[in-house]
């Protein structure tokens, strides 16, 4: 079985409840489970928030769109990943988080297949980056789920859950996926305000004609209309590691 665990919360600090923002008339949440929802691979997805006030809006969104939600530690991400997967029972887990409102179906289940063919215990699209970002995946073996829970122990360990194979890389099976030409350039991700700008900017232009646009679709309006991508360029990919690695660097 294989569980898909999109963690999500409302507490962001460079755009806050972005993951309740409407898009379209729907939150941008509900956006990015209805893509998901396409998945061939996955056979189950399930909402990971924290057990906060501030994300009581979010379990209340899953309950109206009938998708499971649990809710763990708000840092712990990890600890809330495993106790959330339990009790499914997986024997894969893939991770997701929710804000990537394009999220592209097919491209996981690239990602599914490669990762089981390959016997791997840890596999991505995002290890060596040449996706957008905003497409990254990622996914584990239960039992490398158990190991995580067990051996990660720093705070960027816990907050970020893979974090630790790429720590120990030597202690893992892993499986990337790539593409050529790199298309890592692209930031398609939503954390700051204009990052939302050129999502909806997306959604409002492909969403009516096409509700299930591809990322090829994506690509072809922004070959059209090249300005788009010029409306995010001043941020980089994983800010919010680096934010916590160097919280732990001067504690």
């Amino acid at each position: 079985m294989i569980l898909g665990i999109l963690q999500a919360r409302a507490n962001s600090t460079r755009l806050p409840n972005k993951v309740l923002k409407p898009l379209l008339g729907a939150p941008m949440l509900a956006r990015q489970i209805e893509r998901l929802k396409r998945s061939a691979r996955l056979d189950q997805l399930v909402v990971a928030t924290s057990d906060q006030v501030d994300d009581l809006a979010i379990a209340a969104l899953c309950a109206e769109l009938d998708v499971p939600c649990y809710r763990g530690p708000l840092n712990d991400v990890l600890q809330r990943f495993h106790l959330a997967a339990q009790p499914f029972g997986p024997s894969q887990i893939v991770r997701l988080t929710g804000d990537c409102p394009l999220a592209d179906p097919v491209l996981i289940d690239e990602l599914i297949e490669l990762h089981l063919t390959g016997g791997y215990d840890y596999s991505s699209n995002c290890w060596d980056p040449s996706y957008p970002d905003g497409l990254d995946a990622e996914i584990l073996s239960a039992a490398t789920l158990d190991l995580l829970a067990e051996r990660a122990q720093s705070p960027a360990q816990r907050e970020h859950v893979t974090y630790y194979i790429r720590q120990h890389a030597d202690q893992f099976k892993i499986g990337t996926l790539s593409r050529t030409p790199s298309l890592a350039h692209l930031r398609w991700t939503v954390d700051e305000p204009a990052d939302f700008e050129l999502v909806e900017q997306i959604y409002h232009r492909l969403y009516p004609v096409q509700p299930a646009f591809t990322t090829e679709d994506i690509l072809a309006l922004l070959a059209r209309e090249p300005q788009l991508t010029t409306l995010n360029t001043q941020h980089q990919r994983n800010e919010g590691l680096a934010t916590s690695l160097a919280k732990e660097k001067h504690s």
